[in-house]
This record gives C-alpha cells, structure tokens and sequence, in this order.
C-alpha cells in the first residue's frame, strides 16, 4: 500500500468490518491500530457507500473510555453534550481541534527535547518522564506558559467570533449605527 493512500474498510450489516487492501476482516482493535500509526482510513457502509468513518471512531473511543483510563470526564462530557444544538457548537467544535493541535505541537517539541537528552531509541515511559520533567523545570515551564497562551489567543478569538456572529444575527434590530460602536470586528481595526 501507498504511503498516505488512504485504507479503505466496508462495514456489513452483520456488523463485519472488511479491510479492501488486505481483502480480510478485520476488528476495531486494528482500526484503532492503523489509527495509531497515522494510516488514513476511511469506513464506508458496503451496501450505501457512505461515509461511517465519524461513527466507528466514535465506537474506538467509547470502547477506550469504557474499558481503560478516561480521558474524558462525566462532567466534561455532560458539557460537551450542552454544546450540542446551541449557536457555539461549531466554534467550540473549532476551539476543541486548534487546542488539540496545540496541544500535539507541545508534545512533539518535548518529545523532541527527551531524545535529544536520552537518544532516538529511548522509550518515554511514566519514571523516565518523571524524570525529565523534574529535570527541565525552565524548559517545560516556557512551553507550558507558550502552550497556555496559544489556548487563551484560540479562546479569544473564539469570543470575538462569536460576538460578531451574535451582532449579524441581531443587526436587523438595531440602527447600524450604534452597531459598529459595538461590533468587536471595528474596535479591533480602531486600534
């Protein structure tokens, strides 16, 4: 297979998952596994063609919930799930993927910094991470303190997204006038 082709699976009405490149059924397990070494895949019902990619990675990480250490909290999720209907669910959505690139990008440059002290082949593992971090004090401090204020530049242009999108909605209310004193878009360019 192509390096960056993507995997193709048919899921069946039994249930099956079906591997096109290998021409062999498969399990979530090994879904889960090619997600973990980045390969693309993409699941399509067999008979309707459609795209049920969303839904079975949604199965992978309710299964991981479920049966190993949670991520996600009851009460994050319970927040999650409020977002869902109201006017922010799109932002929020966009907020949730910039923080978790973010996020990647911070544990990338560390990953970075363990090899460079302990070499390509060393395995990152809790002691050894302990170890690191109460080493690098300084060093993880600014990227946490850089990570942090990436999160609040996403949450605030999230705010002011939001701002604006809540002022179009209600412009036909008010004079235009007292709209654009208002409007964060036209404090911004002010300044």
């Amino acid at each position: 297979m192509n390096a960056g082709s993507e995997r193709v699976i048919k899921k069946y009405p039994n249930r099956r998952l079906y591997d096109t490149a290998t021409s062999t059924y498969i399990t979530l397990a090994e879904i889960k596994e090619m997600i973990l070494h980045h390969e693309p895949v993409r699941v399509i019902d067999a008979k309707t063609q459609e795209d049920l990619t969303r839904s079975v990675l949604l199965q992978i990480l309710m299964e991981e919930e479920v049966g190993g250490e949670p991520i996600f909290s009851t009460e994050m999720l319970a927040s999650i799930i409020r977002f869902y209907g109201q006017a922010s669910q799109t932002l929020f959505g966009q907020y949730l993927e910039n923080s978790l690139k973010t996020f990647l990008e911070l544990q990338s440059r560390m990953q970075e910094r363990f090899r460079a002290i302990y070499g390509d082949n060393a395995v990152m593992g809790p002691e050894i991470l302990a170890q690191f971090l109460s080493l690098q004090p300084k060093a993880m401090q600014s990227m946490l303190d850089a990570y942090l204020e990436q999160t609040q530049n996403l949450w605030h242009q999230m705010n002011q997204q939001m701002q604006r999108q809540a002022l179009s909605w209600f412009e036909a209310f008010y004079p235009k006038s007292n709209l654009s004193s208002k409007n964060p878009q036209s404090q911004d360019e002010s300044k």
